[in-house]
């Protein structure tokens, strides 16, 4: 059996990693132009530049050891409100429920923080990641059309009342 750890993004090459794994993964798997990777490096390096540690964070998931995923929750504009960012799973990871328990972990940062919600935005066409969403109380409250990463896409808004 696996061991699965989850850990803050602390150590030399995690974040590069977030950024480098998305891209190659989301090019491959969904046919995505680099301008996701950059969206990626973006979030991550706002997230270098300066976050507060008490209620921001970035995690990695390991699998034996080896960076497997990551998820990150930022402040949002709104007042109590953070936004989740970034969930990633590894191809070979999946199955492992690696998702599932980034999200919680997330969420359970999110209410010891003090959060009253938390938002986030995605595509429609990551079905495994809406399912966790769902399974978690998010709910789906737009949805817009719109050109990126070099197709034509849907984006969501999701909304979780932590209250």
């Amino acid at each position: 059996m696996a061991h699965i750890d989850i850990r803050k993004a602390d150590r030399p090459g995690d974040l590069g990693w977030t950024v480098m794994a998305q891209g190659a993964a989301y090019a491959a798997e969904q046919g995505w132009s680099a301008g996701y990777e950059g969206l990626v490096a973006r979030i991550v390096a706002d997230f270098a530049a300066g976050h507060d540690p008490e209620r921001e964070a970035l995690w990695i998931a390991e699998v034996d050891g080896e960076r497997a995923g990551c998820i990150a929750l930022v402040a949002a504009d709104e007042p109590g409100t953070a936004r989740l960012r970034i969930l990633f799973v590894d191809a070979d990871a999946r199955g492992l429920g690696l998702g599932s328990r980034l999200v919680a972990h997330c969420l359970d940062f999110a209410r010891a923080a003090g959060y009253e919600r938390v938002v986030l935005w995605t595509v429609s066409l990551l079905h495994s990641a809406r399912r966790i969403y769902e399974a978690n109380g998010f709910t789906l409250v737009k949805e817009e059309p719109f050109r990126g990463f070099g197709h034509d896409l849907v984006g969501q808004d999701w909304v979780l009342d932590l209250q």
